[in-house]
């Protein structure tokens, strides 16, 4: 915890907290990348979503806008630090403070706001006098990896990043439930953007896997620009129509068995 008085705190919590946000995305994007790109290449190698070839340099970029994204997340993760020690937040310590079926609710209930934030976000994002300037940096990979999870403009940095600090102000949250939200979004991010198409055949039909995103669902948008806003779920895209037509005849290719 951040020590106002103790000036050498506060340097060092920002240090460990970029550390912990930039290692968590490096951690997820080197894991997916090593385990579907090179240790099973073969099995997997149908299942890649765009097969055009990646940009030159386009790693090194990648991972250039994904400290600048690291470093905002954690200026912003700074202040919500600093905003609980303060008292200014809902986050709680003690699981017993509320219910215990709070605790998933709240996830929950989360993970829906920040759906529908995101997808309406992400349409404005596209808007053309928008998109240029904000949105553009993420849609030069055409081709995604695992890498373009955190390759954002810093303004869509930013714009991404308050709203679970935001709901931290609203919200009973408890502190790990917090953490959680973090890891699902860094988890989700890089299986969207691997490129490979990591979930089982017919998982698009199922009760549960129809309203997921992964690799198929998102590298569509990538290639299609007009299709597929969602997050971490479909169900805005499915209500508003804008479901990419080919997602289930692609899915169906890429998931389906090995010729």
């Amino acid at each position: 915890m951040i020590q106002l008085d103790n000036p050498t705190a506060f340097p060092l919590t920002a240090m460990l907290l970029f550390l912990a946000i930039f290692g968590r995305y490096v951690l997820f994007s080197l894991g997916f990348w090593w385990l579907f790109r090179v240790s099973m290449s073969e099995q997997f190698a149908h299942r890649a979503v765009q097969t055009r070839p990646r940009k030159p340099g386009q790693d090194q970029r990648e991972i250039g806008w994904s400290v600048v994204t690291s470093l905002i997340f954690t200026a912003i993760g700074l202040g919500i630090m600093l905003a609980f020690q303060r008292g200014h937040t809902r986050i709680y310590l003690n699981l017993t403070d509320y219910p215990l079926l709070w605790y998933p609710v709240s996830i929950a209930l989360v993970l829906f706001i920040h759906e529908t934030y995101y997808y309406w976000l992400h349409r404005w994002m596209h808007r053309p006098g928008v998109y240029r300037w904000v949105h553009k940096t993420h849609h030069d990979s055409i081709t995604t990896s695992p890498w373009t999870a955190f390759s954002f403009h810093p303004v869509e940095s930013t714009l991404q990043a308050i709203v679970i600090p935001a709901l931290t102000f609203v919200l009973p949250l408890h502190y790990s439930a917090v953490g959680l939200l973090l890891l699902i979004m860094t988890l989700s991010s890089a299986v969207n953007h691997l490129n490979t198409e990591i979930y089982p055949r017919n998982f698009d039909r199922h009760w549960l896997g129809r309203w997921l995103i992964g690799a198929t669902h998102h590298g569509l948008h990538h290639a299609q620009f007009r299709f597929n806003y969602g997050l971490y779920f479909t169900f805005w895209d499915k209500w508003m129509r804008t479901e990419s037509p080919d997602y289930h005849r692609l899915f169906g290719e890429k998931a389906g068995r090995k010729k």
